[in-house]
């Protein structure tokens, strides 16, 4: 019959529609055209950037088991938390990871300030920013550095978002574990997101969405 069984892909029932993303991805498309005109001595470079909160709460994977066999998987359900603030760049796989306790203005400032400093500190690039709308994203209290640009993903649309494709392979690293505490869990999440930063050409496998290496 030529049919799979499969899960359906979770998508939001208020996700935009097939034409609304292709009307954003052109808009994206223009602006960088638009400021490529205003700045023709400038790199005009697209990043995305995304938070995800891990914590004590267990992950539940897939494992490989013998058949007639069913494996288990230790739980613990506890209720403390981290945010990973993850920046990417699709065109190559470059990304930076932050641990921050919180989600909010003050912790996003943060990371962009020290993601400003890390990928661009002679401010040689304009940086177009794919975001999504949280509040501590567009709160007029954000003081975005100079050389980024804010670009607004459209509401409940994460297929539009490259960062939200890299979560998994951070995830994959505490799957099937029990942490004791916040701190052994942080561990093995900046052990993580060190290799990924090493390792840009698996990231690349993961966010380099061929619609915005084409811009």
């Amino acid at each position: 019959m030529g049919l799979s069984l499969q899960v359906p892909r979770p998508v939001h029932h208020q996700s935009a529609t097939l034409e609304q993303q292709a009307e954003f991805k052109a808009g994206l498309a223009g602006h960088v055209a638009w400021l490529r005109s205003l700045f023709p001595n400038r790199e005009i470079v697209i990043w995305a950037e995304d938070e995800a909160r891990l914590g004590l709460q267990p992950i539940v994977r897939r494992v490989w088991a013998p058949i007639g066999e069913r494996p288990s998987a230790h739980h613990s359900r506890r209720y403390q938390w981290v945010y990973t603030y993850g920046f990417v760049h699709p065109a190559t796989g470059a990304s930076y990871f932050l641990l921050l306790p919180r989600a909010n203005v003050s912790m996003m400032q943060m990371a962009l300030e020290l993601f400003a400093a890390q990928v661009n500190p002679h401010r040689q690039q304009l940086i177009i920013l794919l975001v999504d709308q949280a509040a501590w994203h567009m709160s007029q209290k954000l003081q975005v550095p100079p050389g980024i640009f804010f670009y607004p993903l459209l509401p409940y649309t994460l297929q539009l978002q490259p960062t939200e494709c890299v979560w998994s392979l951070l995830r994959e690293a505490i799957a099937n574990q029990v942490f004791d505490n916040l701190d052994a869990l942080e561990d093995v999440l900046v052990k993580r997101c060190q290799w990924l930063m090493q390792h840009p050409v698996i990231v690349q496998g993961k966010v380099g969405f061929d619609w915005i290496q084409a811009i």
